[in-house]
């Protein structure tokens, strides 16, 4: 397993990966997979088993700590956490006062996240192609579907927690937005800047399980076809950008219905409002350049590594 030893910028990648995780339709997993730590996320998670324990019980803490990779996961989460404690308010309002501005970020990332992904991808078969149009399929599938009527209660939250966990760790299917569609979203947003101890507890319990057992399938498709589960993943990506498109007409901002009508920018000057072309380009812009930079200090780390090992 990889050891990621450079803490301050893991820390930085957590904080991306807690902001994107809070808004419907991006994925923390995008964001640890253009800035190279997915592999090393995956496989630590992986690591957390009843073979962990056994080490734990036999030959202590430092070793099963080392086993799980345990300072990797204890900064990354803890820049997760940071992120959506310390977000959750500043999201709400913007997509509630400034919906297009903060969209319009979110597409350029995505966008640029879905060049970064194709070129990770050596192998164009059959049965990648196949892949991705499944993946495009299923992300387009979720995005336009009805929201859930669900009773909210510790327990459906601790379920809904497992679900989102899944998600947020696949690149392009958002765990934000899979609670926008079980109706849970806005109770989780209001539980976050509320600090409801109930309700974030069982949502907490629900993402561990969720979390750990999940990794280990998408460890072992990820080492065993890789190239047919990225094919999927970028389809995941290409399928989410109507989901993030800034030029929409939606029933409800907050998550009470996922019904939206995609707009051109014209249109929507004539239905809504000024479309705000060019402030909206120019964060699509800096969404591309964000994820560059993400990139280049990846390929950084990732030689520096190299020349220590």
């Amino acid at each position: 397993m990889a050891v990621n030893c450079n803490y301050p910028l893991l820390f930085i990648k957590g904080i991306a990966m807690g902001a994107a995780d809070v808004v419907p339709g991006v994925s923390g997993g995008t964001i640890a997979f253009i800035s190279g730590i997915y592999d090393e996320l995956i496989d630590s998670l992986k690591a957390i088993n009843p073979g962990a324990l056994k080490v734990l019980c036999r030959e202590g803490v430092t070793p099963f700590w080392r086993a799980i990779n345990g300072n990797f996961l204890v900064v990354l989460f803890a820049g997760i956490f940071t992120s959506i404690l310390s977000l959750a308010q500043l999201v709400r309002y913007l997509l509630e006062h400034q919906p297009l501005l903060i969209w319009s970020f979110f597409f350029g990332l995505i966008v640029a996240s879905i060049i970064y992904v194709v070129r990770q991808q050596r192998c164009w078969r059959f049965v990648q192609i196949l892949g991705l149009m499944s993946g495009t399929g299923l992300a387009l599938a979720a995005a336009f579907s009805p929201p859930m009527a669900v009773h909210i209660s510790p327990l459906t939250v601790f379920f809904s927690g497992m679900l989102a966990i899944c998600a947020m760790i696949l690149p392009g299917i958002s765990g934000s937005f899979i609670l926008l569609l079980l109706g849970v979203y806005p109770v989780m947003i209001e539980a976050v800047a509320e600090v409801n101890v109930v309700l974030l507890s069982s949502f907490i319990a629900g993402a561990v399980i969720g979390l750990v057992a999940f990794s280990h399938i998408l460890s072992w498709l990820l080492h065993h076809h890789r190239a047919t589960t990225l094919s999927v993943l970028i389809g995941f990506l290409v399928g989410s950008l109507p989901v993030v498109w800034p030029w929409k007409i939606e029933l409800s901002l907050a998550g009470a219905g996922a019904s939206r009508q995609l707009l051109l920018p014209g249109d929507y000057g004539s239905a809504v409002g000024s479309p705000r072309m060019l402030e909206c380009l120019g964060l699509m812009a800096v969404g591309l350049v964000l994820v560059l930079a993400l990139e280049l200090a990846g390929d950084h780390v990732a030689r520096q590594r190299k020349r220590l090992l």
